[in-house]
């Protein structure tokens, strides 16, 4: 799968608003808050874009469902297994 966003674009400092009990637990297990926050923003942003194509393709994908339920997969018949 290609990348979401520019990987190698360059780092942006940003102010943010957390839960001060969570961010001091974090800061006690020396969590990398940049890294986890970067993670975490790509995690999201991969299901969000996943949705997306599932509804974009719903119509195409169901064809195609249909399709293979009327005529069978394309290439059954060189299928040895």
């Amino acid at each position: 799968m290609a990348d979401l966003y520019d990987i190698a674009a360059p780092k942006k400092a940003t102010n943010l608003s957390l839960n001060s009990d969570l961010l001091a637990k974090a800061r006690g297990l020396q969590l990398n808050l940049s890294a986890t926050l970067e993670q975490a923003l790509s995690e999201k942003l991969k299901t969000i874009e996943s949705e997306k194509w599932k509804k974009e393709n719903q119509a195409a994908v169901s064809a195609y469902n249909e399709f293979v339920v009327e005529n069978g997969c394309l290439g059954d018949e060189y299928r040895e297994f």
